[in-house]
């Protein structure tokens, strides 16, 4: 496995209805390196997001699709999503604050 640093781990935030609506519940969810694990992306979302705390991670693989193009066959890359969990008393993230 890579030595992973913490600003690798994660990719970018998951903006879709289902990710607002658990905004609410302070979840947040985030496109991760596929080999990083839970304490990792709690270490990370902490690291750069000043002032929050961590309660809980759950992960998701997601094998990559198969596509087509003409005769030739392949697959796309596979990806691992994360949700986030706050504590009551932490801070928001601020960039979802806006939408």
């Amino acid at each position: 496995m890579a030595d992973l640093k913490y600003y690798d781990v994660i990719l970018k935030p998951v903006i879709t209805e289902k990710s607002m609506a658990g905004m609410g519940e302070k979840k947040y969810a985030f496109l991760v390196h596929p080999e990083a694990n839970k304490s990792q992306i709690k270490e990370a979302v902490e690291k750069m997001f000043p002032g929050t705390k961590v309660t809980g991670v759950n992960t998701m693989n997601k094998d990559g699709k198969n596509k087509r193009r003409g005769m030739v066959v392949g697959k796309t890359a596979k990806t691992k999503k994360a949700i986030v969990q706050l504590s009551a008393d932490s801070k928001e993230i601020e960039i979802f604050a806006g939408l």
